[in-house]
């Protein structure tokens, strides 16, 4: 008996009430639908969290070769790592939180290989190659090593390096000195200075043995050369650092104008450019003075002096008129008086006296001034400014706003300012222009895109996608393969048809096919009706047959 009843053993098979019982007893197609809607689910559970888990995507690697990219995919493939090539195949991304890892793994794997081989290249000899082999895969070494170099400076975004290596010979006359040729390709927006050139040059210069800077040659991605050349190469006969010096005045006084006048007339209400000419050329002159001393106070520096003198002496020789005063002895001569005449005398003896010689040289300093001029590299030749100023803005009372054109006197006093601020001088021909012209300003309409084809908002609706698809997906897997699957398994048993049931008065009554019994709602009904079935059995055998027989549900 179960629930009050009485059932056939042979007769009546009722449904299990256990979980796998329940199980055991649905139909094949509830079961397979079942199956199939779990494990669609644990698919579309896995799917979100690994999504959710892997987060923000972050570059890897970029600007690699196509050999090095595919290279680098490859790995990462076989390491079941998700990633993501950039647009135009720039960048490979995976996620944030395995950047680290990934990077250590490739270097352990020697990835990137890069598009650059350096002394690698002789790890690799072959056995049997010959001299010449040897000798030309050390220079693509070398200039492997020294691309890698140039390329690790800031402004230098790739760079290829030539090197022409003579193969020396037993002559020394005869032999040939290498040289070197570079190319580089810089970053949009960066160039290089003197110094940076120069460094460049001597990195090559120093890496190759006898090679001598001057002939090493760079150029960049325009085909400039960046180092020598002859002044026909350069617009005006000017070098590099001579344009840069221009570039540098000229942009110095532009940048004055701006700072000046950009107060009173107002930003972007400006432009002002200047042109100056630079005197490169290098002139030297050297000029000497001789002056005497002058000046009776003057100090006199005697710088040599020589001094002769020679004597020497002779007997006493007669000598005179003959006759007999000049046999006679000299008498003591007397001074005559004015205007007599003198007494005729007795003339001396000749001869009789000593003779001498004397030389004196004397040579004295004289003032000596060497005067030596250099005249300035760089000198401002002249300078031309011209200035434009926009229209005055004047706001009326209303709100609104009107161009007014700049007075005669305004534009006076914005001349002079500019004057001063260039340093200007009308003898060196400078010119200054300070105009007024109306601006002309183009106005960009706005073009007023609805929400939904808003850049934010489709990337909003980008980054939900999958997630919300996913979402619908797992929705539609429950509600159509899982929900009436588990609402067959968790139905109220049923008696399966054929069954019967004997009443106490041995009165068969057959069941309709798929007939429930309600079982009671509580478990007082239960003992009720229990206690009711053994008291007056005939008495439920009759409520029962009642039941059987009408079209009205029983009470619960």
């Amino acid at each position: 008996m179960e629930n009050g009843v009485a059932l056939h053993p042979s007769q009546a098979t009722a449904v299990p009430l256990t979980f796998s019982g329940r199980i055991m007893a649905m139909p094949a197609r509830a079961k397979v639908s079942v199956t199939i809607g779990l494990v669609a689910l644990a698919a579309v559970v896995y799917a979100l969290t690994t999504g959710a888990s892997q987060g923000e995507f972050r570059v890897l690697y970029a600007n690699l070769s196509d050999k090095d990219g595919g290279a680098v995919v490859a790995q990462l493939a076989q390491m079941n790592v998700p990633y993501r090539v950039a647009p135009g195949g720039s960048a490979i991304l995976v996620p944030a939180g395995q950047v680290p890892d990934l990077r250590l793994k490739m270097a352990t794997a020697g990835l990137p290989k890069g598009s650059v081989s350096g002394y690698e290249l002789m790890d690799s000899a072959r056995f049997g190659q010959t001299q010449f082999q040897e000798r030309l895969t050390f220079q693509r070494g070398l200039e492997g090593e020294l691309t890698r170099s140039i390329t690790s400076l800031a402004a230098v975004q790739n760079a290829r390096v030539h090197l022409a290596l003579p193969n020396q010979n037993g002559f020394f006359r005869e032999q040939q000195k290498p040289s070197a040729s570079v190319l580089l390709s810089l970053h949009p927006g960066r160039t290089l200075d003197r110094a940076q050139v120069a460094g460049i040059v001597h990195l090559v210069s120093s890496s190759v043995p006898e090679l001598d800077p001057k002939s090493v040659s760079v150029l960049d991605q325009s085909g400039a050369l960046l180092t020598g050349g002859s002044d026909a190469t350069r617009p005006g006969g000017l070098d590099a650092g001579q344009l840069q010096y221009l570039n540098q005045i000229e942009t110095g006084y532009a940048k004055r104008i701006y700072e000046l006048l950009e107060p009173i007339v107002g930003h972007d209400n400006l432009r002002a450019t200047v042109a100056a000419e630079v005197d490169f050329s290098q002139s030297e002159a050297t000029s000497e003075e001789f002056k005497p001393n002058q000046g009776a106070d003057a100090s006199i520096s005697i710088r040599s002096q020589q001094t002769t003198e020679q004597s020497g002496s002779s007997g006493a020789l007669p000598s005179g008129v003959p006759g007999a005063a000049s046999n006679q002895p000299p008498v003591a001569a007397t001074a005559p008086l004015v205007g007599a005449s003198q007494p005729l005398q007795a003339a001396p003896l000749s001869g009789g006296g000593a003779n001498g010689r004397r030389e004196a040289v004397t040579n004295y300093e004289v003032d000596k001034t060497v005067r030596v001029t250099r005249n300035a590299t760089g000198t401002v030749k002249r300078l031309s400014a011209a200035v434009v100023v926009n229209n005055r803005s004047v706001v009326d009372p209303k709100g609104k706003t009107t161009q007014l054109a700049l007075t005669t006197e305004e534009l006076d006093k914005l001349t002079a300012l500019v004057r001063e601020s260039i340093g200007y001088k009308q003898d060196r021909g400078d010119s200054v222009k300070v105009i007024n012209a109306p601006f002309r300003i183009e106005t960009i309409p706005s073009v007023e895109v609805a929400w939904w084809k808003a850049p934010d908002t489709l990337d909003l609706l980008r980054s939900f996608a999958v997630p919300g698809a996913l979402v619908l997906v797992s929705l539609l897997i429950f509600f159509g393969l899982v929900r009436p699957g588990m609402k067959a398994m968790l139905a109220p048993p049923v008696l399966l048809p054929g069954t019967q049931l004997n009443a106490v008065a041995d009165e068969p009554q057959v069941l309709p096919s798929q007939a429930a019994l309600p079982g009671p709602r509580s478990a007082e009904h239960l003992e009720g009706a229990k206690l009711l079935a053994r008291q007056n059995p005939a008495a439920v055998a009759g409520i029962l047959r009642g039941w059987v027989g009408s079209d009205q549900p029983a009470p619960r």
